[in-house]
């Protein structure tokens, strides 16, 4: 991160970690919100310049600790990953989040909703992307001379920055990574791991059957040799 010298007045304000707001009002948007943030790290894990991250309080403005929101995920490119407390841009190179997820839950409010709407839309966000699970609807914004527009076709769209595709099925939303890897819970990625160990151990199991087997053969083939000298004929010979 860059550090910039702050004056006096500036440098003595306090920018909290915490804004008072539960991260999410139900287990289903809990979940969501854990699924994309965890499957972005995934995605961009080899990239030390794409920080990721889940309700953390972004200060947009130097000197105005008042003005912030907390996206559900955002996703930064062109930063190093690492600890924060909270995403202070000016500290940032002045990059603002250019990827953010909200999750709509029964808890959320409309007119709350359309002042981070316009905050994203002020303060640099490129792609902004909110699904409601309850309606199974996803709408996306996409920045387009200084404004966000309303993506028109979001099923099956893929975005410029995370190269991600979505995809709505009638059991909720789909993700996709560049190469087709779908988006996968903690608990699916497990399964995937069992089941790869399990044929892991069949394979070794059957390879060391087999290795048996070609033993024995060994064996009953060395025995007929010893056989057939003792009776006095040469099995190469035969």
């Amino acid at each position: 991160m860059v550090t910039q010298l702050q004056s006096p007045e500036k440098s003595n304000i306090i920018y909290p970690d915490d804004n008072g707001e539960p991260m999410s009002n139900n287990t289903d948007q809990f979940r969501l919100i854990v699924w994309i943030k965890e499957n972005l790290e995934l995605l961009f894990a080899d990239d030390p310049n794409v920080f990721v991250a889940g309700d953390l309080l972004w200060y947009p403005v130097e000197g105005n600790n008042k003005l912030s929101q907390a996206p559900d995920v955002m996703a930064v490119f062109g930063i190093p990953k690492g600890y924060r407390g909270s995403y202070q841009q000016w500290y940032e190179n002045d990059i603002a989040p250019q990827v953010a997820f909200e999750i709509w839950s029964r808890g959320n409010r409309l007119t709350p909703m359309m002042q981070k709407f316009q905050f994203y839309e002020r303060y640099g966000v490129e792609e902004y992307y909110l699904y409601d699970p309850e309606k199974l609807e996803l709408i996306g914004w996409l920045r387009a001379e200084g404004k966000l527009e309303q993506i028109e076709q979001i099923d099956g769209w893929v975005s410029p920055r995370l190269g991600v595709r979505f995809q709505l099925s009638e059991t909720g939303l789909e993700m996709f990574g560049p190469s087709g890897e779908p988006f996968m819970s903690f608990v699916e990625l497990d399964r995937l791991r069992q089941q790869a160990e399990a044929r892991a151990e069949q394979a070794q199991i059957r390879a060391e059957q087999a290795e048996m087997l070609l033993e024995q053969e060994r064996s009953r083939s060395q025995a007929l040799e010893a056989r057939l000298r003792e009776m006095g004929i040469d099995p190469n010979q035969l």
